[in-house]
């Protein structure tokens, strides 16, 4: 359950990161929002890992670049899921505004990160 609640912690600091980048592309530049996601979903990458290795996981006892390698491999697929289903979001509904279609598409790729990054990158 402490894990679970770490992964929750982290994920809501990645989210504010996610969400913050995101605004702030929107805002200051000529970005869309979908090239503003493409920026801002590797700046929350970055910054879960670090709380998932320090506080949730803790190292895995693989070297660092095996370790970043696995995290960014799940990484990657769960931010391609969430990027896919915030696009989806988006097109289908163009009312839409796109924090909701971030709120959205990052809670659905909220268990299979967890799931992965438990499993394959901090398991010993």
């Amino acid at each position: 359950m402490k894990k679970i609640l770490w992964f929750a912690m982290a994920g809501g600091v990645g989210f504010v990161v996610d969400a913050g980048v995101l605004m702030l592309l929107l805002h200051f530049t000529s970005l869309g929002p979908f090239g503003a996601r493409a920026i801002s979903i590797p700046m929350a990458m970055i910054a879960t890992w670090v709380l998932n290795r320090t506080f949730t996981f803790d190292r895995s006892g693989r070297s660092l670049a095996a370790e970043g390698f696995r995290y960014g491999s799940i990484g990657v697929t769960s931010a391609l899921l969430n990027y896919a289903l915030y696009s989806a979001l988006l097109v289908s509904t163009p009312i839409l505004r796109p924090t909701v279609a971030l709120v959205l598409a990052s809670a659905a790729a909220t268990g299979f990160s967890f799931f992965g990054y438990s499993r394959f990158v901090f398991r010993r």
